[in-house]
């Protein structure tokens, strides 16, 4: 069964803690989700909606929750994981150091190939459909020949928002899917961003 990884975004899940939490509550109840991770580029104090987001583990005891990029944070907070970007391949020795399970974002073979090298245990390789600001898509056939040389976790990012594509990537051989838009539920956009 394919793993199911929501990526949360600020413009639909708020900066601000308890409706942060609100909102995360009822994708985590209203859908299948596997791993979560808290994403916020711009967060002026990420640690706030970190411990917030961190919050419902105890809830969801079966879903891996993850920070982005900052290792020590989601050490000190008892992250069950680091998201880190392709820029920070140097931190997953660090990552791997404080116990967290830690995924990679890439964008190509050589990447994909160097977050194993390295240690990571899963990338993300995006991406595969069109998806808004994020360039042409790679396609399920580079999916293909990225799961054919890597060995570790290999999840399709990017564009990912139907059923149908979901399965098409599964039969790519990706071990996963990894979403913004596939796990945002029904509610009103946040304006606060």
């Amino acid at each position: 069964m394919i793993l199911r990884y929501a990526i949360t975004d600020p413009s639909h899940y708020t900066r601000e803690p308890s409706t942060l939490k609100e909102r995360l509550f009822t994708t985590l109840s209203s859908m299948r989700v596997d791993l979560i991770c808290l994403r916020d580029k711009r967060a002026p104090n990420y640690s706030e909606p970190a411990r917030s987001f961190l919050s419902l583990r105890s809830d969801f005891p079966d879903v891996k929750f993850l920070l982005h990029t900052d290792v020590a944070l989601a050490a000190r907070l008892g992250a069950d994981g680091i998201h880190l970007p392709s820029h920070a391949f140097d931190r997953i020795a660090e990552a791997k150091e404080k116990g967290l399970w830690t995924i990679v974002s890439t964008h190509t073979l050589h990447e994909a190939e160097k977050a194993q090298r390295e240690g990571a245990d899963a990338v993300t390789f995006s991406p595969i459909f069109d998806t808004p600001g994020k360039g042409p898509a790679q396609g399920l056939e580079k999916l293909k020949e990225i799961r054919d040389k890597i060995s570790i976790k290999l999840f399709a990012l990017g564009g990912i928002v139907t059923e149908e594509q979901i399965e098409a990537v599964e039969r790519a051989g990706a071990d996963g899917f990894a979403s913004i838009r596939y796990f945002v539920p029904p509610m009103t956009p946040c304006k606060e961003i």
